[in-house]
């Protein structure tokens, strides 16, 4: 493609960002009154809006609160008990208008080993629009005009769904691959017959092999898998740096999981810096995506058919599992404020309904909408108040980055208990390695100044934390053994029972300790 129709596009994308950009000047709860009278109406015929009544919901002078007073909180385990299940069986109509022909699956975290989540032909929509607008975003950064006719790099999950009696299963992102717009399968790499391979082994060696048959302008994908693909890429073909293979490499779109801990060893992968954008896009919805260059933080999307509602994330609404307490006061968008932790509730275009996706989020900027993820409502250590956030977790393997020129590309904690008390056992993916010691000292004092509970707690109940440092390759081998490889899956930041007792069983299995 030629320069002039790089120009193009960019001009054109220049007039979407203009059109996006007059829209803050509406109120964030207007595009929220208007996006959930709209999911109403559409889902009014539907089981799960005949028992709520969304059609006398949408005749209230306050939608909002109505719709609050009437339809109780989801967990996942709830909505698909008393609705997804039958959705499953394809029955039409049950929480969304249409017969749902595709589930993402994702990894729960109780109840079931995985979840189904109807991906319906509006949720689709919905995200390719969000996915668009991000696009739009890139006009805010600067980037070549060129750069708009190279390939993507989109690694995810396998395209060969699972196909059941009606219905197909698989990642969100496979089955995102099967579904493209037309204007992005020009531009999207792998390709089909790639993305299908179910084996991640596989797949990265065909990757390797092609690599420098594509021009690649942007990856997409979760960092650690990204940095394993790479890494692949310069071994295959014996070079320095990613930028050997694919020359016009200029943005990163990662999301999954917070990008600041893997900043480090994804930049070793480059021969000059590149445009990072961060994204949320979730099995259950396009949530918000970094729209500007002057912040890490991500915009919400309140006009694309989710509806966003915010629960305090206090011990009075959560235990110390991270499981709702009874029915919590959710808030709207004009009732948030900056700086505290919140679980995140939607209520969607796929058949959500105010439903708890089990993310918390904190504002940065409230009058722009923008927020960070902090966690997961679950992934929060606080064994005796001291309420650490993976947030807090990824400030903390930062600091120890900068203070000790190391990468850490993984990491992840749980409690323990000695006596009456308890501690904090972390084991840290660390190249080069270094003195656990030294890494205890920075991880506590770090930690007590960024987290008021925590420095209280190791006053009086917290024991101090043990540090365990281990070759970063474990946390792979832990997640081959477990047949969890490839582009969806997440380590897990924060480890608990069953779980982190087999963690802990496979380092000790491995003579690492």
């Amino acid at each position: 493609m030629s320069p002039i129709l790089g120009n193009l596009i960019k001009r054109g994308l220049s007039l979407g960002e203009t059109f996006e950009s007059r829209q803050i000047d509406v109120s964030p709860i207007h595009f929220q009154k208007k996006t959930l009278y709209r999911l109403l109406r559409k889902a009014q015929s539907t089981t799960f809006g005949k028992y709520y009544g969304f059609r006398d919901l949408m005749r209230s002078p306050d939608i909002i609160k109505s719709y609050q007073q009437t339809v109780p909180l989801y967990t996942y385990d709830q909505m698909y008990n008393r609705w997804w299940h039958m959705s499953l069986k394809q029955i039409d109509n049950v929480s969304w208008p249409e017969k749902v022909k595709y589930f993402a699956l994702s990894s729960g975290t109780s109840g079931a080993p995985s979840k189904y989540i109807p991906i319906t032909e509006d949720l689709q929509k919905s995200m390719r629009r969000g996915g668009l607008r991000m696009f739009f975003a890139l006009s805010q950064f600067n980037v070549d005009p060129a750069l708009f006719t190279k390939s993507m790099m989109m690694l995810g999950g396998s395209s060969d769904l699972q196909n059941s009696s009606g219905y197909f299963a698989g990642d969100l992102s496979g089955i995102n691959a099967n579904k493209l717009p037309l204007w992005l399968r020009a531009y999207y790499k792998p390709g089909a017959e790639i993305a299908q391979l179910a084996d991640w082994d596989s797949r990265l060696d065909r990757i390797a092999r092609n690599a420098k048959e594509w021009d690649i302008g942007f990856l997409v994908g979760i960092p650690s898998w990204l940095q394993l693909m790479m890494d692949r890429i310069i071994h295959y073909h014996g070079v320095d740096t990613i930028h050997d293979v694919w020359p016009n490499l200029e943005v990163c779109v990662h999301g999954g999981v917070a990008f600041e801990p893997y900043r480090k060893s994804m930049e070793k992968y480059f021969a000059r810096p590149l445009i990072y954008m961060d994204s949320y896009l979730a099995s259950e919805g396009f949530i918000a995506f970094q729209s500007r260059p002057e912040t890490q933080a991500m915009k919400l999307l309140l006009n694309n058919g989710i509806f966003l509602e915010f629960i305090p994330y206090t011990d009075e609404n959560f235990d110390a599992e991270g499981n709702m307490i009874g029915q919590p006061h959710a808030l709207s968008i004009d009732q948030v404020v900056e700086g505290e932790n919140y679980a995140l509730l939607l209520s969607t275009s796929g058949g959500a309904w105010r439903y708890l996706i089990g993310d918390t989020v904190r504002f940065t900027d409230v009058a722009r909408s923008e927020i960070i993820i902090t966690g997961r409502t679950k992934h929060f250590l606080s064994v005796c108040g001291e309420h650490v956030s993976v947030d807090n977790m990824n400030q903390v393997i930062q600091q120890l980055e900068d203070d000790f020129n190391v990468y850490i590309p993984e990491f992840t904690a749980g409690a323990v208990q000695s006596g009456n008390r308890h501690a904090h056992r972390w084991y840290i993916g660390m190249d080069p390695m270094i003195d656990p010691e030294k890494a205890l000292s920075v991880i506590d004092q770090k930690m007590c100044a960024i987290n008021d509970d925590y420095r209280t707690e190791r006053k009086h109940v917290l024991l101090e934390p043990e540090i365990n440092v281990i070759p970063p390759r474990m946390f792979l081998d832990f997640q081959r053994q477990k047949g969890q490889l490839g582009g969806q899956y997440k380590f897990p930041r924060v480890m608990r029972g069953a779980a982190f007792a087999e963690w802990e069983q496979f380092v000790m299995s491995h003579s690492i300790r």
